[in-house]
């Protein structure tokens, strides 16, 4: 792969996205005036809802209201660039499934169009994908018919396409009305759009392979990489600080002398070895090392049982080729090949970053490959086990376990009084040996955005951890009013805790690289 193109359109990509997002989060009456966060005051009118002279739907008020606790939490610059980054990331996701035959279900480009320059296909097919996107289709055929409402029509199908791809890749694309929807970037039927340097600037050829998606996020941020690169490194920007995409020599190099090498020590006759062009055969050792190598090789390994996990997983190169690696030693053994990459994505891999964004990306990228070998592999609600670590430095852990109420202490949904008192029934709570345990665990991730999967989650929690997310799936399904909110609130930490818990065949990571000089406080205690 040339990435010269890359190289040259990624940074320019970021400026021209944060700018958008900038703009369009101004017309939601949310400024950044003189360093200060500024809200405008909106006005509801029947069906419609003002701002500052811009007029939307009356039905956007609850995802404004969203966005702006947002803004307030984050300040404006920083929602600016987590938006951007989101809809780069969804797009470039786009990008790289519309080039691919029968990704997308309607079949039809959505950025591009194979014939036309400046155009694109599902535009002229709007009306034969609108069911299938979940859009009203008399709407979309009206929009279609009007002759001057390509940019609202294309609008309506390109969110339409992200709400159907939630249901394969919620960890890329939100559910329905979620807030950052309203922060996509308008003019993008326009020559000028954000959307053709995309397009136009690299060439279809280099989006054969999913390991574009590394490169593209590594030069996206290297401008960011240069503004805070030598200096000591704020927590939220070690992701752009550290990260570096790993060229695809050293990922074969690392995977196949790690998981290789252990199924090649149980098997030594595996026709393994003759796909791994960088495996190391082991030299000749003494007796000695030779029988203590053997009391602790397993004499058979099922391939389902194989743990692998990248602690700081980027966009993901590593666990691809992992991926590959993982498949082999399935056909080896046997296994039906549509049953395969489900084994490998719920079973084998892991990935963990501090990075939200990179960890979208490392998803996606699973899911590309996975792709390639099921067909079917977007409607199977696959179980990824890739998380971005989060912070529970706000999180209010006795009171979410009052609202769990996961032993039956509380009666919780038939008296809403319990709740009156932010004490009332602490006594309950703070007694009962689950809630200390978990306590303790999150207690853990109060700095989890800087010192990710260096935090130490005792062995010895893994089965209290791995059944309590089992309870609050449950109780996200099957929970009062109280417990749903409650169990999506905490089954991030928990699952994070887990992962953090187990142990696995093989570790692989390209580390991120820190000087002393770079560290924070925090780091250099921890350090």
């Amino acid at each position: 792969m040339n990435t010269n193109n890359i190289k040259k359109y990624a940074p320019i990509a970021r400026r021209d996205f944060i700018e958008a997002v900038g703009k369009r989060l101004n017309q939601f009456g949310v400024y950044n005036k003189g360093n200060a966060l500024t809200i405008s005051e909106p006005t509801v009118s029947g069906s419609v809802l003002q701002i500052d002279g811009n007029a939307f739907d009356a039905g956007l008020s609850l995802a404004r209201e969203r966005l702006v606790l947002r803004a307030e939490q984050l300040g404006f610059d920083a929602l600016v660039e987590q938006v951007a980054y989101t809809w780069f990331n969804r797009l470039c996701a786009i990008r790289f499934m519309e080039l691919k035959p029968d990704y997308l279900e309607h079949g039809f480009r959505v950025l591009s169009h194979p014939e036309k320059t400046n155009s694109f296909e599902i535009l002229d097919h709007a009306q034969d994908v609108a069911e299938g996107l979940g859009l009203e289709r008399n709407h979309i055929v009206e929009l279609k018919l009007a002759g001057n409402k390509d940019e609202a029509l294309y609008r309506e199908l390109l969110l339409g396409q992200c709400h159907q791809l939630h249901q394969a890749m919620p960890f890329l694309f939100e559910a329905l009305d979620d807030e950052t929807e309203l922060l996509l970037p308008d003019n993008l039927t326009r020559t000028d759009s954000i959307l053709r340097g995309l397009v136009d600037g690299i060439p279809e050829e280099d989006w054969e392979q999913v390991e574009i998606i590394g490169w593209l996020y590594q030069f996206y941020i290297s401008e960011k990489k240069d503004q805070v690169i030598g200096k000591v490194v704020k927590s939220e920007d070690i992701p752009a600080a550290t990260q570096l995409f790993t060229p695809n020599w050293i990922v074969k190099y690392l995977v196949q002398n790690s998981v290789g090498r252990q199924w090649m020590m149980t098997y030594p006759d595996s026709g393994l070895k003759a796909q791994m062009e960088y495996y190391i055969t082991p030299a000749e050792q003494e007796v000695s090392v030779t029988v203590a190598l053997a009391a602790i090789t397993p004499t058979s390994i099922e391939p389902e049982t194989i743990k692998v996990i990248d602690p700081a997983c980027g966009s993901g190169h590593i666990l691809v080729e992992a991926y590959n690696l993982l498949k082999a030693i399935y056909e080896e053994r046997g296994y039906r090949s549509r049953d395969i990459p489900k084994l490998i994505l719920e079973n084998n891999l892991y990935g963990l970053d501090i990075d939200d964004r990179a960890a979208q990306l490392a998803g996606f990228a699973l899911m590309m490959k996975a792709r390639e070998d099921d067909r079917r592999i977007f409607t199977r609600d696959i179980q990824l086990n890739v998380l971005a670590l989060q912070s529970s430095k706000d999180l209010d852990v006795p009171y979410l376990w009052r609202r769990l109420d996961v032993n039956n202490v509380l009666s919780i949904g038939t008296n809403e009084s319990l709740f009156d008192d932010d004490q009332s029934d602490l006594v309950d709570v703070v007694n009962d040996a689950d809630f200390k345990t978990l306590q303790s665990v999150i207690d853990l991730f109060e700095h989890a955005k800087t010192f990710g999967s260096l935090i130490q989650v005792p062995h010895e929690q893994a089965i209290f951890l791995q059944d309590l997310n089992k309870q609050l799936q449950t109780l996200i399904e099957t929970g009062n009013s109280f417990q749903k909110p409650t169990a999506k609130t905490l089954l991030p930490f928990v699952q994070q805790a887990q992962i953090l818990a187990m142990k696995f065949d093989a570790v692989i990571a390209n580390p991120p690289y820190m000087g002393g000089k770079g560290m924070n406080p925090e780091l250099k205690v921890f350090a």
